[in-house]
């Protein structure tokens, strides 16, 4: 099992320095999904929800939390990230929407925790978007798809 690199040889939780790595370009892609009934779907995707435009504020929620990842990720060093897209797609075979957020950063550290953010966030969004209609949606599947770029290379799901 790989060594844990945010616990101390007395096991006590730091953040790691990472000042002696190198700045490289990093890349990071997440998916999730919220599952509903069909008629919750249709809700969504007429752009009638009492509350507004789903797909717009949750992909302006999606965004904002990625750049707010360290505020809530104990131990995530802060970063200036230099792109971050969050993509929903509707699905009539879940009933639902799939979430799909990309981060990306010029720096010593990768941005896998900042899109995994951005897609819980964004499934958090549409489910309090259409919540009054739906309280049995599910959020699901919330995952890495894959990280490019730094010491430990590419890697994809």
């Amino acid at each position: 099992m790989a060594k844990l690199t945010h616990l101390s040889e007395a096991g006590d939780a730091h953040m790691v320095d990472v000042s002696d790595k190198a700045s490289t370009e990093r890349v990071a892609v997440a998916e999730g999904r919220v599952e509903m009934a069909p008629e919750t779907l249709a809700l969504c995707t007429s752009g009638n929800a009492k509350k507004g435009d789903v797909f717009a504020a949750a992909r302006i929620a999606g965004i904002m939390a990625a750049k707010k990842t360290s505020e809530l990720i104990p131990l995530c060093h802060p970063l200036a990230l230099t792109k971050v897209t969050v993509d929903l797609d509707t699905d009539a075979k879940l009933p639902g929407v799939r979430v799909r957020a990309t981060a990306k950063v010029s720096g010593q550290t990768g941005v896998e925790m900042e899109a995994l953010t951005a897609v819980s966030v964004a499934c958090l969004t549409i489910y309090d978007m259409l919540k009054a209609a739906d309280r049995g949606m599910r959020i699901e599947g919330v995952r890495l798809l894959e990280k490019r770029g730094g010491k430990s290379g590419d890697w994809s799901a």
